[in-house]
């Protein structure tokens, strides 16, 4: 099996910064890409930003230039850097990735519990 943990979020005023990580644990062979999604209350759960084994990124367009996305490869965990933050970023965050564990490809590992970001105006 596999376990993605998050971790790092929190209440914050409107221009502050957090940092979110997320691990991945379990019987993996191999991660390819991994992604930060984020849930706020009624609405569907979007993907924020994304990053391939070897590093290219993408994100969505209500994040860019505020939030980065990194990983290590070697811990298989992957983090978000959020920068002025503003009260619509406020949400359940959670990550994802696709890859090898327990001798099959997934296209998504089971989701992990999240972590609330709460971002006060």
């Amino acid at each position: 099996q596999v376990q993605l943990v998050e971790s790092g979020g929190g209440l914050v005023q409107a221009g502050g910064s957090l940092r979110l990580s997320c691990a991945a644990s379990g019987s993996i062979f191999s991660i390819n890409a991994m992604g930060w999604y984020r849930q706020a209350p009624g609405k569907q759960r979007e993907l924020v930003a994304a990053i391939t084994s070897g590093g290219s990124t993408n994100y969505a367009d209500s994040v860019k230039g505020r939030f980065t996305i990194s990983r290590d490869n070697a811990k298989n965990t992957v983090y978000l850097q959020m920068n002025s933050l503003k009260p619509e970023d406020t949400a359940v965050y959670y990550c994802n990735a696709d890859g090898y564990y327990s001798g099959s490809y997934y296209m998504g590992f089971p989701w992990g519990q999240g972590t609330q970001v709460t971002v006060s105006s």
